[in-house]
């Protein structure tokens, strides 16, 4: 009998899914999954890349980003139900194929990476774009970046999306100068990082990170999803143009530091 018992014991724990249990990784990643929601659908241009930063003070950062690809998923299909109606398609036509050249770049290179060194690399860049927006503010007249310099960042937005779901802070610096409508910009971003997004599932399976305890994980947080996704659309519905641009450069400097700690301070 006690052997019969050691053997259903052993039959049900190998049923059980890998579940990260740990309380502390809860903590901080259930207000990540919020945060990242409410940048998706509404104020896609910098708290979102918050996400991964938090949650590696639980776990590293590439499983961070690989606990949320199946949240990122269902985040992307909400804000693209939400802003169906308002997408840029011509710019999303010269956006995409250079994002997908990062997501190449940030494939072909991860295993050489450090995942921090990246991340510091990104806040650096993106408290340097921040500065000169607000010491040197644009007028009115003033022309977007060229195209040269827009598929750059662009592509750099595909190469720290990959890295670390960051590619916000980079194609901001591309898009704010164009004063796109808060309706316009969100939901040109819903889109691009959904083609960016769906292209990471190969790679990420290629390099080992969709394993069962981060799906598992995954799956436990994915109610908390469709909550900050929901208080996101609400609000971009409802928010001024210029309270949406500042509530972008708050996002930004709040990324730009926790990135810039992370990689050269931490």
């Amino acid at each position: 009998m006690g052997a019969l018992r050691s053997h259903a014991a052993v039959t049900i724990r190998r049923l059980d899914f890998p579940l990260i249990t740990d309380w502390q990784f809860y903590a901080v990643s259930i207000p990540a999954v919020l945060l990242l929601g409410i940048s998706k659908s509404g104020f896609g241009a910098g708290f979102g890349s918050l996400a991964v930063p938090i949650m590696a003070l639980a776990v590293t950062v590439p499983q961070a980003a690989a606990i949320l690809m199946p949240i990122l998923f269902v985040m992307d299909i909400m804000g693209l139900t939400a802003f169906r109606k308002h997408f840029d398609w011509k710019l999303l036509r010269f956006l995409i194929p250079a994002g997908l050249v990062g997501i190449v770049i940030g494939t072909l290179s991860f295993s050489l990476l450090d995942a921090r060194l990246v991340a510091g690399i990104v806040g650096a860049f993106t408290l340097a774009f921040l500065a000169q927006r607000l010491l040197f503010p644009p007028r009115p007249d003033s022309k977007p970046p060229a195209k040269w310099v827009g598929a750059a960042l662009t592509a750099t937005s595909g190469f720290t999306s990959f890295v670390a779901h960051a590619g916000g802070p980079p194609i901001n610096a591309y898009l704010i100068p164009m004063r796109l409508a808060p309706l316009t910009f969100t939901a040109t971003m819903a889109v691009f990082f959904f083609v960016l997004n769906m292209s990471k599932w190969a790679p990420y399976a290629w390099l080992g990170l969709l394993d069962m305890r981060n799906m598992a994980t995954s799956l436990a947080l994915m109610p908390f999803a469709p909550v900050g996704v929901l208080v996101g659309v609400r609000l971009a519905h409802r928010i001024k143009p210029q309270l949406f641009y500042r509530l972008i450069y708050l996002g930004m400097l709040l990324t730009g530091l926790k990135l810039v700690w992370d990689g050269f301070l931490a």
